[in-house]
C-alpha cells in the first residue's frame, strides 16, 4: 500500500529586525550623558551658582546688609585707577616666579640627577627618600607652613639666631617687616613650598621613558647634561605643560600663605589679587568691589589656562608631524 505523504515547505528564516540607523546609537549616547548628570549638577551648585551671583554681585554696590545697589560697571572703572588693585598684580609677577618659573626649572633638574643618576649610581630608595623630602612641604598645611616660617622669620627668630651663631649678625633683619625684603621672602618661603610637586610629577614621567636610550646615550659618551637636553626634555614635555598650568593657577590665586606671613603688608608689598579681594569683602564690606575683583581674576585664570591647553595641543599636532 503506497502511502503518499506531503512534505510541508519549511518557513522562511525569521529576519531579526534592525533598530533605525543612528536610533541605537543615539540611545547609547543618551546613555553616557547619564552618567555625566552627576558631576553637572554638582558643577552648577559648587561652582557655576557662586560665579554667577559673585558676577551680579560685581555690578551693584553691596555692605552684606540690606538689598545690593545696581551701579553697572561703576566697580570695574574704579579698578583701573585703583593703585592696590594694580600694585597686586605686580606683586603676582613675583608669586609667578616663586610659583612656576623657579619650582619647575629646579624641579626639572631635581628630578633628572634623582632618577638618571642617583636613582642609577645608588639604591632606588635613595632617590625615592630624597623625592619624598622635597615632597614633605606639599603635605604640610600651608597656614601652618606659613605660621613657623613666620616665627623663623620674625626679628627674634631663629633665623636672625643663627645669623648671630654664625658671625653675620649684622644681617640681622626684620624680613617680613620691611617691605623692601618682605616679598623677596614671602617668594622664597613659596620656592620651597612649591618645588615637590614638579619634582614628583616629573619624577614619574621619567619612569615611562626607555631606560635604554639613557644607556645608549651613556655609551657613545654623553654626560648628564647631554642626556636631560635631548632625552629628558623632549620625553616629558606634556607633563611640564601640565606642571606650568597647575602652578600658573596656584599662583594666580595664592592666598593662605599671604594670608599666615604678611596679611598683604607691609604698605601692601605683599598684596595679591585674592588678598585683596577677601580683604575689600569681608573686612570693608564692599561686597560689591570685592566680587569685582575676584571675577576680573576668575577671567584671567580662565584665559591663561585656554592659553596653556591651546599651546599644548598644538605642540603634540607638532610632535605627531600634524
Amino acid at each position: 500500500m503506497a502511502v503518499s505523504e506531503t512534505v510541508a515547505a519549511p518557513y522562511p528564516a525569521a529576519t531579526p529586525t534592525q533598530p533605525p540607523p543612528g536610533r541605537g546609537r543615539r540611545g547609547r549616547n543618551a546613555a553616557y550623558w547619564l552618567y555625566l548628570l552627576p558631576g553637572a549638577v554638582l558643577f552648577i551648585l559648587v561652582i557655576g551658582a557662586p560665579l554667577v551671583g559673585t558676577g551680579y554681585l560685581s555690578l551693584t554696590k553691596w555692605s552684606g546688609v540690606g538689598d545690593p545697589t545696581w551701579v553697572g560697571l561703576d566697580n570695574y572703572q574704579q579698578l583701573l585707577h585703583d593703585e592696590v588693585f594694580w600694585a597686586s598684580f605686580r606683586n603676582t609677577v613675583a608669586m609667578l616666579i616663586a610659583m612656576v618659573v623657579a619650582p619647575t626649572l629646579l624641579g626639572l633638574v631635581l628630578a633628572s640627577v634623582l632618577f638618571d643618576v642617583i636613582g642609577r649610581r645608588f639604591r632606588p630608595r635613595t632617590a625615592a627618600a630624597l623625592r619624598a623630602a622635597f615632597y614633605l612641604p606639599q603635605v604640610l598645611p600651608v597656614v601652618v607652613a606659613g605660621i613657623v616660617w613666620g616665627w623663623i622669620l620674625r626679628p627674634d627668630g631663629a633665623f636672625n639666631s643663627l645669623l648671630d651663631a654664625v658671625g653675620l649678625g649684622a644681617l640681622r633683619h626684620d624680613w617680613l617687616g620691611d617691605p623692601g625684603t618682605a616679598l623677596p621672602s614671602v617668594m622664597a618661603v613659596m620656592i620651597w613650598v612649591q618645588i615637590g610637586y614638579p619634582v614628583v610629577v616629573f619624577m614619574a614621567a621619567l619612569q615611562r621613558v626607555d631606560p635604554e636610550l639613557y644607556e645608549a646615550a651613556e655609551v657613545d659618551g654623553a654626560n648628564w647634561v647631554h642626556r636631560f637636553r635631548a632625552i629628558t626634555l623632549p620625553q616629558i614635555r606634556p607633563e611640564t605643560f601640565v606642571v606650568a598650568l597647575t602652578c600658573t593657577i596656584a599662583a594666580l590665586k595664592v592666598f593662605g600663605p599671604i594670608f599666615a606671613l604678611t596679611r598683604g603688608g607691609p604698605e601692601n608689598a605683599t598684596n595679591v589679587p585674592s588678598y585683596f579681594a577677601y580683604y575689600t569683602f569681608f573686612k570693608k564690606l564692599q561686597v560689591g568691589y570685592g566680587s569685582a575683583i575676584s571675577t576680573v581674576l576668575t577671567l584671567i585664570i580662565v584665559v591663561v589656562a585656554v592659553v596653556f591647553i591651546w599651546m599644548q595641543a598644538r605642540s603634540e599636532r607638532r610632535d605627531r608631524g600634524f
